[in-house]
């Protein structure tokens, strides 16, 4: 089974991701470690895109089955093997928002808010993780954008909106997965 998630960033996706990744034993792998190169501080350097494209086309065809996290919008054609389903996650923005400042501050502790470049860099950053539902043209990466790529999607797709526990999402992905592997009862 290959297994898509996306949505903005504080969506839930690489926790849902790694949840059902230990459920099924299947490799997760996360876009933006392909997205982003190494550096200090982290995210601010991008992988060469012909190079990242090739990353992560071997890593998938390597892994058999998978389950793949983050945006890949705009990627190229012929990067990914065909996924088997699309799962689309969306919270509000304001639970959405309080999540991503928590977890940054877990990540980096106090630096972003006391060092000049890491402040500049942390502000840039939420500025744009809020730009995914207010689509003022910071970021490419939208809601509206992700709705009519999931929309015009050829492989089974499913949305789950709202504010759900990693287990009600889990629980709601595997039960479709069961609807997608029984046999036709006809």
């Amino acid at each position: 089974m290959k297994i898509y998630l996306f949505g903005a960033s504080g969506s839930g996706v690489t926790t849902l991701g790694l949840a059902l990744a230990q459920h099924l034993k299947t490799p997760y792998f996360d876009s933006d470690h392909y997205f982003w190169a190494p550096s200090e501080p982290p995210f601010t350097v991008r992988r060469d895109p012909e190079l990242r494209n090739q990353m992560i086309r071997q890593d998938l065809l390597d892994a058999g089955d998978w389950i793949l996290g983050g945006s890949i919008l705009n990627w190229g054609e012929n990067v990914f093997p065909a996924f088997d389903l699309m799962v689309f996650l969306w919270i509000p923005p304001e639970i959405r928002l309080e999540r991503l400042k928590k977890r940054e501050l877990q990540r980096y502790g106090d630096v972003i808010l006391t060092d000049p470049v890491r402040i500049a860099l942390f502000d840039e950053f939420m500025r744009w993780a809020a730009d995914y539902d207010q689509e003022t043209g910071i970021a490419n990466r939208t809601v509206s954008a992700h709705k009519a790529w999931l929309h015009q999607a050829t492989v089974s797709t499913m949305e789950i909106s709202g504010d759900f526990s990693v287990e009600e999402r889990m629980q709601e992905v595997l039960a479709f997965l069961n609807l997608l592997t029984e046999p036709n009862n006809y």
